[in-house]
């Protein structure tokens, strides 16, 4: 190992340790800050909620050296809408709450159990999803996100239903197709890199710019097939042009798998 490699591991774990602890220390003060919503309009949980995602943006870019760059948001059309964005990293699960004015995400049902956590998603309207339930699953997901729908909100989908690396083969589900055929309401695919630079399962944070864009809606009214073919498609070859694009700017700044491995 060179010793410019062994400082830039040291600087990284410090700078990923710094970040976890700031992360959920904000966390934890959110949580605090956010009891009186639970008395209060729905509004109020989105608005703390969304000051929380613009402090972890902010963290990340001072702690940690990670830009946010969003394209395309002039795409995102008024009014109620379907959402589906690429899930690589816990980083979108907060960062899209900044580029629409009234999200609601379909999650899983067990989350809703985590005290606080819990608390909160329910009062802020999410979609429950449990996955034991199958086809009465899909029908108790839709109905709820049509009555959120109704009141002229975003539903955020992670099609594929968990986060997968960049790179890593497409696993999308069909609760998708489900949502779009069933609401009536245009579909905006979302594809990113976030991945690259703050990876699943791990606790490092590289420095960089994760780079989100919004692609061209997909309006309602077409078959199930075309449409689920379309969105991967369309979302799979702006991800994997993303990620090249990202991975050439972690090889410029010496952070790539390649850049570190010891000569």
């Amino acid at each position: 190992m060179t010793r410019a490699h062994h400082r830039f591991q040291i600087v990284l774990v410090l700078r990923s340790v710094v970040f976890n602890v700031l992360f959920y220390l904000n966390l934890t003060a959110h949580f605090i800050a956010a009891l009186p919503t639970l008395v209060m309009p729905r509004g109020g949980i989105i608005a703390v909620a969304k000051f929380w995602a613009h402090t972890n943006l902010w963290l990340l870019r001072v702690v940690c050296g990670i830009k946010a760059e969003f394209r395309g948001l002039e795409k995102i059309p008024p009014g109620p809408l379907l959402i589906s964005s690429k899930h690589q990293s816990l980083w979108e699960t907060f960062a899209l709450m900044t580029i629409v004015s009234d999200p609601a995400y379909i999650m899983k049902r067990e989350l809703m159990w985590i005290p606080f956590f819990g608390w909160y998603t329910w009062k802020a309207g999410m979609i429950p999803v449990d996955r034991k339930r199958g086809a009465q699953a899909l029908a108790d997901m839709n109905a709820c996100a049509g009555r959120e729908l109704a009141r002229n909100r975003q539903i955020i989908i992670f099609p594929e239903g968990t986060r997968r690396s960049p790179g890593a083969e497409p696993r999308y589900k069909y609760g998708v197709v489900h949502l779009y055929t069933d609401m009536g309401v245009p579909c905006v695919p979302i594809a990113l890199n976030s991945g690259l630079f703050w990876p699943r399962r791990s606790m490092h944070r590289y420095s960089g710019t994760i780079r989100v864009e919004v692609l061209d809606p997909i309006p309602p009214g077409l078959g199930k097939e075309a449409f689920f073919e379309r969105l991967q498609r369309e979302t799979e070859a702006a991800t994997a042009r993303l990620v090249a694009e990202g991975e050439r700017e972690r090889i410029a700044n010496g952070t790539s798998a390649a850049s570190l491995a010891p000569s």
